[in-house]
């Protein structure tokens, strides 16, 4: 995670950092809020609001793993196709596709793209830009100072931003990643229960059961 967040038991890069809770938009938060630009943008780290719609980091050595769970190792060309398996909204089909077409794009500039520019429509695209982060379709990939104010964040297709490990995701079963991921994860917090697996990871209790019996 990039902050703390309440009732998510992960790490996060402030604490890392500063060795303490966030308090404040102190030095610290000025730092890390910057690496989240950084990163991705250098392809250092995949970067989105992932774990529970909030700013995640994930290393570039899982994420193969995490594509794989979802079954998202995808083709740019991939949107129709999932939007007709009802795996996607309408309006998560047009931020895709606009980005299939123009390439990796700032928010203004992709809510012009997919016709979104009005208070509505921006209601949409957050709805439907958190569908595909939580997809890991699209990942965060720098800013842009569009306007005077702060500056926007710019969006890529996982599948151009990372396609490394889309291709190493395609040979990892869905099983498979499960089991890596929680294997990871129970190295760091042991004494997680498959309730709480599941609940983090989007599982059914049975399949967290399952991959923490293996």
């Amino acid at each position: 995670m990039l902050f703390p967040v309440k009732n998510v038991p992960l790490s996060s890069l402030y604490y890392a950092v500063a060795k303490r809770q966030p308090n404040g938009w102190d030095k610290y938060a000025q730092l890390i809020w910057k690496w989240k630009d950084d990163l991705p943008e250098k392809r250092r780290a995949f970067y989105a609001k992932y774990f529970k719609g909030r700013g995640s980091f994930l290393s570039l050595k899982f994420l193969p793993h995490f594509l794989a769970m979802h079954g998202t190792a995808v083709d740019p060309g991939d949107a129709v196709a999932f939007y007709n398996a009802g795996r996607i909204s309408h309006d998560a089909l047009e931020l895709w596709q606009a980005l299939g077409k123009l390439g990796a794009l700032a928010t203004l500039e992709l809510r012009h793209a997919s016709k979104m520019e009005t208070q509505a429509g921006n209601k949409r695209f957050k709805k439907a830009m958190l569908e595909l982060q939580g997809l890991l379709i699209v990942t965060h990939s720098g800013a842009e100072q569009e306007t005077k104010a702060w500056a926007s964040n710019r969006f890529e297709l996982v599948a151009r931003a990372f396609p490394k490990q889309i291709a190493e995701a395609r040979n990892i079963s869905t099983e498979q990643s499960r089991t890596t991921l929680v294997k990871k994860y129970r190295s760091l917090y042991p004494g997680a229960t498959p309730a709480q697996v599941a609940r983090l990871f989007g599982w059914t209790k049975a399949q967290a059961v399952a991959a923490l019996s293996l």
